[in-house]
């Protein structure tokens, strides 16, 4: 099925590889005008504006910067005008073990908190203010398997981070459907991506697809086309709901 955004501004958050990158490529396939945000590296942002400069714009921020976030917002509407959709995808965690000392955890612990939640909070706070002028938006939280089944000791911030925005999503769905915002998360079990691969590099690819019931490991392209569908509109009536897309991995 052919999906159709040409008339949809989108802001995705962390495009520049991985998951983001992918729902970036999806929504440019399918004619939406796309924000394009990267912190570091900035070859894949700038690969999809080489292929389509018409309808994506890049923009730079340190989301562990609260005023870079907030920056990053309003340079999308001074470039869009009028924003419909924001995907909160980007994302980080760190190694923190609770045998490091309390001033390296808690540091770590804060970064992990304020690139995968807070700057999500703050960029749905400013949208949401948008939305309701404009009586109509999207937000889609791309959160984790680790939300719901939790995650190993080293990760105990980044499963509390991805579970915050699934929390997030349903407050929002709850709050301000009558303004005619609708919020969605989506739940990733082990993906194929950069940060995967230090785990698929360490214990082989074998070893990892033995935690999920299917047969290869879930790619970002499989992740893509559900948020495209929910960025149609054809699944408003599932505000709130998160979506599961981890090879049966965890099963609700």
């Amino acid at each position: 099925m052919k999906i159709d955004l040409t008339d949809k501004n989108i802001l995705v958050t962390g495009s520049n590889s991985g998951i983001g990158h992918a729902i970036a490529t999806e929504l440019l396939n399918s004619g939406a005008n796309v924000a394009l945000h990267y912190n570091k590296n900035s070859s894949g942002v700038n690969q999809l504006l080489e292929q389509f400069p018409e309808k994506c714009k890049i923009f730079q921020a340190d989301f562990n910067n609260v005023n870079e976030v907030i920056e990053l917002f309003n340079k999308t509407i001074s470039w869009c005008e009028k924003l419909d959709i924001l995907i909160n995808n980007a994302g980080m965690t760190i190694m923190n073990s609770i045998d490091l000392d309390d001033t390296t955890w808690i540091n770590n612990w804060n970064t992990i908190m304020n690139i995968n939640l807070l700057a999500t909070g703050i960029l749905s706070k400013k949208a949401l203010q948008h939305f309701k002028n404009n009586a109509n938006g999207r937000i889609i939280n791309i959160a984790s398997r680790a939300a719901f089944r939790g995650d190993t000791p080293n990760y105990l911030a980044y499963a509390a981070s991805k579970a915050g925005m699934v929390a997030l999503v349903k407050s929002i769905a709850r709050g301000f459907g009558k303004d005619g915002i609708t919020a969605f998360s989506i739940a990733p079990g082990f993906t194929r991506t950069a940060m995967a691969q230090m785990s698929i590099d360490k214990h082989g690819e074998d070893f990892v697809v033995q935690d999920i019931s299917l047969n290869r490991l879930t790619e970002p392209s499989d992740i893509a086309p559900i948020v495209t569908l929910i960025c149609s509109g054809k699944f408003d009536h599932g505000t709130g709901s998160n979506i599961d897309i981890n090879a049966g991995s965890y099963v609700r």
